[in-house]
């Protein structure tokens, strides 16, 4: 809990910054690298194999120390060490958030209700390598006893998600003997596309679902059942094709999956939060127990550096604390996340799930309404190819949007220059939203390319790039699955340490349990059900009847 009962907005640190922000919106970032030669060395940190240079933000070192004393007031370090031992900080379900127990390999115990977790941690960790090993080895096999070729994973959200973006970030590192299929859409087309890909006999089916009451899942599933069956399949086959990652093991069973085939979730890690679970079984499958394990490993050290490094060197805090500079402070709405590596790009699209379903919330853990922004628009996609497309916004729109860009040093396909012409890329865009361009260097620019005066006064303005625009630059030598697992573990503190700030609760999303209840009592009403006040409305009425009017 915050160490002051003080209102977020009203305290002597939050106001501090206030006033320096105000004294600083006129200064150009370009004129805080002229005065600072040793800017870009001050305001770089590393850790678990991550470089951060954040010297291109709208900071100064009063401001830098003003941040990490507000993070401090709010109670960050105290919060940090409340979720690593296990205290209920997910209030309003009153659980543990414990991800960081499952990565906690060969460390100390983590206690929930008296019991240490990591012997069940461990556990699964085993059977997930022996079940990972008896189907690459070819022990376990399809029906017909042909060896499995393709793995369709079937989830939503964070069983799918995160599994999806580790298996396409790690395709170097993939054993080519299973083609990996990820379905989560509840649109028809989603299982169709992917079933017409893979043969019966040799498809392995993981059912990822929590609750297993999740409703996109276990239609997905279903659909996958009928057709084993269809295809020449019994229902001894189902217990062959089928694995289950659950909390509800009853109602797996009930599916027809075995139970050796069911592998544990726990109340205490949230969907978001999943991969490094048993949910990482595609993962496992894909790359092998191996690259998992330094996956976990990679997520470990971030977690040792964001647990044990002062606030001031710290990339989670420092990266969370100006995300609340620049929300908060700046009225930036949005923030983009921009990879500069082909295999990472399904990363913005798990971190939209991260960031928002965590911190889009409206108000503080004891229930009172928040008077101050949170939970930014996370979106972006992979570089360079977004330069042609919404950098444009960045560089000359009317909206502050920060960016975040993740290039690896040594590329995983070295071709040609392609790698050196990435990075320029990179570099050239940083430099380019830091510095912008001004009217002189545009009228320059066009006098030089023998233009009129007149030309040259239209066309100036159009020119003119303002500059000013923050980004941090996240290095790494190479992906690998150790540092792929330091980058996910670094956003995932950095979400944690805003939700701290902002007092919300990071680990909960009441707002998607709406959309379930609503969109429950919606279908009945298609299906013939009567109209209830919760659901019903005219628009809501009358596009159902639009609807069943061209059912087939």
């Amino acid at each position: 809990m915050p160490l002051d009962p003080a209102p977020l907005t009203s305290r002597p640190e939050w106001r501090a910054l206030a006033s320096l922000q105000q004294g600083l919106k006129n200064t150009p970032m370009r004129t805080l690298f002229e005065q600072d030669p040793d800017r870009a060395q001050r305001y770089f940190t590393e850790g678990a194999g991550l470089s951060l240079d954040f010297s291109k933000n709208r900071l100064t070192d009063e401001i830098l120390a003003s941040l990490m004393a507000l993070a401090r007031q709010c109670g960050v370090p105290e919060r940090t060490e409340a979720m690593f031992l296990g205290h209920r900080i997910n209030v309003t379900e009153a659980r543990p958030a414990l991800h960081t127990a499952l990565r906690n390999t060969g460390g100390n115990a983590v206690m929930v209700d008296g019991i240490d977790i990591m012997p069940e941690v461990e556990q699964s960790l085993a059977r997930m390598a022996s079940f990972t090993d008896d189907i690459l080895s070819g022990r376990r096999t399809g029906y017909t006893g042909k060896t499995f070729t393709d793995v369709v994973s079937i989830g939503i959200g964070g069983s799918f998600l995160g599994p999806k973006l580790v298996c396409e970030a790690l395709k170097p590192y993939q054993n080519g003997q299973l083609r990996g299929h990820f379905v989560a859409n509840i649109d028809g087309s989603d299982i169709c596309e992917v079933l017409q890909q893979v043969t019966p006999e040799t498809t392995l089916f993981l059912i990822q679902s929590k609750s297993f009451r999740t409703q996109e899942t276990l239609e997905n599933g279903q659909i996958a059942r009928d057709w084993l069956l269809e295809n020449g399949g019994t229902d001894t086959a189902i217990a062959q094709h089928f694995v289950a990652v659950t909390a509800n093991s009853r109602e797996a069973e009930a599916f027809g999956i075995a139970s050796d085939n069911i592998f544990p979730m726990w109340d205490w890690v949230g969907g978001r939060y999943s991969l490094w679970s048993a949910i990482g079984l595609p993962i496992a499958l894909m790359v092998g127990m191996t690259n998992f394990h330094a996956l976990l490993s990679g997520a470990r050290a971030m977690d040792q550096h964001f647990r044990h490094t002062p606030l001031e060197q710290n990339l989670p805090v420092i990266m969370a604390m100006l995300g609340i500079w620049y929300s908060n402070f700046w009225g930036a709405e949005s923030h983009a996340i921009l990879p500069y590596d082909h295999y990472l790009e399904s990363l913005p699209a798990h971190l939209q799930q991260l960031d928002m379903e965590s911190n889009g919330k409206c108000v503080t853990q004891d229930g009172e309404p928040v008077s101050y922004p949170t939970g930014p628009i996370i979106w972006g996609g992979v570089g360079a190819n977004g330069q042609h497309a919404y950098h444009q916004l960045l560089h000359q729109g009317t909206r502050l949007i920060p960016a975040d860009f993740i290039i690896p040093l040594q590329s995983q396909n070295p071709v040609g220059e392609h790698h050196a012409i990435l990075f320029a890329n990179c570099l050239s865009q940083t430099r380019a939203l830091m510095a912008g361009k001004t009217e002189e260097e545009a009228r320059q620019e066009l006098e030089q390319e023998g233009l009129s005066q007149d030309d040259i006064a239209a066309l100036a303005p159009h020119k003119v790039i303002h500059g000013n625009k923050p980004s941090n630059t996240l290095l790494m030598d190479k992906l690998t699955p150790e540092t792929l697992g330091a980058l996910v573990a670094l956003y995932e503190h950095r979400t944690f340490v805003q939700g701290v700030i902002w007092d919300v609760d990071s680990f909960d999303q009441w707002g998607v349990e709406l959309g379930k209840q609503m969109g429950k009592g919606i279908l009945d009403q298609i299906m013939g059900g009567p109209a209830t006040k919760t659901t019903s409305d005219s628009s809501t009425e009358q596009l159902i009847r639009l609807f069943r009017s061209k059912r087939p």
